[in-house]
């Protein structure tokens, strides 16, 4: 699935985890795309990494997105986390202090890691 400026794919990886990965703008345009690709079916496991490294912008609007996810994943009994987010992206992470309720990982093979991923 795409739009505009932000293109998004997803695979499910043996464990079960949903990896998401963006590439471009998330902003208030391109939010919808974003919040669709986390939204995980009711039947499937609740675990989700989201790959940001080609991610090239994140305002408010991404951040509204990643907390509802958060949220959501959350009531499931699952977990989410940010792999490979950009320096830009990091510091507005840190900023509104989303780093201190979602992993970062320096890499989606961290963020994948068998202790890290479920």
């Amino acid at each position: 699935m795409s739009q505009a400026r932000l293109s998004v794919s997803q695979c499910t990886t043996a464990e079960g985890v949903h990896v998401i990965t963006l590439a471009g703008a998330i902003d208030h345009t391109t939010a919808g795309a974003f919040h669709q690709a986390l939204t995980l079916p009711a039947d499937s496991a609740p675990h989700a990494v989201i790959d940001f490294h080609d991610v090239t912008f994140m305002d408010s609007s991404g951040i509204n997105v990643l907390v509802a996810a958060n949220n959501a994943v959350r009531a499931r009994g699952g977990a989410l986390r940010l792999a490979a987010a950009p320096t830009r992206v990091l510091e507005l992470l840190r900023i509104v202090g989303l780093d201190a309720l979602l992993p970062l990982h320096p890499t989606l093979q961290d963020a994948l890691a068998p202790t890290s991923a479920a």
